[in-house]
């Protein structure tokens, strides 16, 4: 606790004096031990109560469920819904996409060190890929769909999926002219977009 103490007289409290104890409570972080002594995933809630302490108006959080358990994890995932909440701006940087698509409104992808998208995350997902299943009475050629942008990904005797990430019109057309009895949209990812971003060359190793 004396860490805490001292690193909150360090940086001031911003109105939110003896706040660390709650959030060591939900934690559930010895506040008691030696930082030294702690394991990998206590030394990482130590961070976490450090980064949200003082209240402040701009979070940067990298990685912060690194080495915490599953549970621990929602806690932390539940901390930056609130800030977001509460008004306040988190910057979130992590490999775990689902968690980046869970709390953020918008989401840059940097590959190499640049920063090659940015953008809402509906409206990437909406602009970037579209997965469809299409359902005949008489499947179609395989050439049929055979465009600039469009892979087919599964075939049965009565349908076809496929990705499609530009020529969409083109395929709705195409399916039509060959009587297709069903179209089935698929929800897409952030995971989906940035291993599409990846697979193209784009690249993409980090949100």
């Amino acid at each position: 606790d004396r860490f805490f103490e001292m690193y909150e007289f360090l940086r001031g409290a911003n109105g939110a004096k003896g706040y660390w104890r709650e959030l060591a409570g939900r934690l559930d972080l010895d506040v008691g031990r030696k930082i030294a002594k702690l394991s990998r995933g206590n030394k990482q809630k130590v961070g976490v109560v450090a980064a949200f302490m003082n209240r402040p108006d701009l979070l940067i959080l990298d990685e912060p469920t690194g080495g915490l358990d599953p549970l621990v994890q929602q806690t932390v995932m539940e901390m930056v819904r609130e800030v977001k909440a509460d008004g306040r701006t988190v910057f979130f940087s992590s490999h775990i996409l689902p968690e980046v698509q869970a709390v953020c409104d918008r989401v840059g992808i940097i590959r190499q060190g640049e920063l090659i998208a940015t953008q809402g995350i509906e409206e990437l997902i909406a602009a970037r890929l579209n997965r469809l299943t299409m359902v005949f009475d008489d499947i179609p050629p395989a050439a049929t769909f055979d465009l600039p942008g469009v892979s087919e990904t599964a075939r049965t005797e009565r349908s076809i999926t496929l990705e499609v990430r530009e020529n969409l019109p083109q395929v709705l057309a195409a399916a039509a002219r060959h009587n297709v009895r069903d179209i089935e949209t698929h929800n897409v990812s952030l995971e989906d977009i940035f291993l599409d971003f990846y697979g193209k060359g784009d690249g993409g190793n980090h949100a």
